[in-house]
């Protein structure tokens, strides 16, 4: 299926890796001029590099000033931006009873303000354009808090609601607004987890992922280009009437509709 996405512009956030790498490549490939982005400033020009138009630039989005940085760098590159795709690192395992009121903050900040600065300069171009995409990498514990992850469940839900009520303000003038909701996709990211779980279990990652595994009504992991996919579709032109959803890529894991 052609996308309609040919020439078009996109920032992937945090795509040197993982699911915004998947993402950032499946929009390169149906034609979009990608900015690849992340700590690892080499990894992601290497990325660029495989796909015409597109470029990569390092950038921390662990502060606004960081964020801010970044979408100038990205405009200077490939020109106003017709697609974001938000994401950020996950922040650190921990219960309800084992954070402060600091490392709240700090999630917020990296989940939700840094994700804000980045849509607020973006949207006025998508505006005036009456086209644009704004899709953010998600958890499922957006529609599920997840167990051992209350830093993450709280950021990503503050950047839901806000994307929620941002999606309501400009359907209209052709700017869709969504979330795509991974559950267990096989990153670098969900390996960390999974080795921290087998060192507090006392028994191999192996034994940690099939457990995981058979909790899943697929049976299996994620791969990340099935995500990658997914995401590519929500920002076509065929998704036009796709907005204000949370949409996700699970293999069924959430057990509510």
């Amino acid at each position: 299926m052609d996308l309609g996405l040919a020439g078009k512009t996109a920032l992937v956030c945090a795509s040197t890796g993982g699911l915004g790498a998947a993402t950032a490549r499946a929009l390169a490939a149906e034609g979009v001029r990608v900015v690849f982005s992340g700590r690892r400033g080499d990894v992601a020009r290497e990325a660029a590099a495989q796909f015409e138009g597109s470029v990569g630039i390092e950038a921390d989005l662990t502060t606004i000033e960081g964020a801010r940085a970044l979408y100038a760098s990205a405009v200077d590159a490939v020109g106003p931006l017709d697609i974001l795709v938000l994401n950020g690192p996950g922040p650190r395992p921990a219960t309800p009873t084992q954070v402060s009121a600091q490392d709240l903050s700090e999630a917020i900040t990296t989940l939700l303000l840094v994700q804000q600065t980045l849509v607020e300069a973006a949207l006025p171009h998508m505006l005036d354009a009456g086209w644009g995409r704004v899709l953010a990498v998600g958890s499922s514990g957006v529609a599920a808090p997840m167990t051992g992850l209350v830093l993450s469940n709280a950021g990503r839900s503050a950047l839901a609601a806000y994307l929620k009520s941002l999606a309501n303000e400009v359907a209209a003038r052709g700017v869709t607004v969504n979330l795509l909701l991974p559950g267990r996709i096989a990153t670098d990211r969900l390996q960390s987890l999974d080795g921290r779980a087998a060192e507090e279990a006392g028994v191999s990652v192996e034994e940690i992922a099939a457990k995981a595994a058979e909790a899943i009504p697929s049976g299996r992991y994620g791969r990340p280009d099935e995500f990658g996919d997914y995401a590519a579709f929500l920002c076509s032109a065929q998704a036009s009437y796709v907005t204000g959803t949370a949409a996700r890529c699970d293999g069924g894991l959430i057990p509510t509709l």
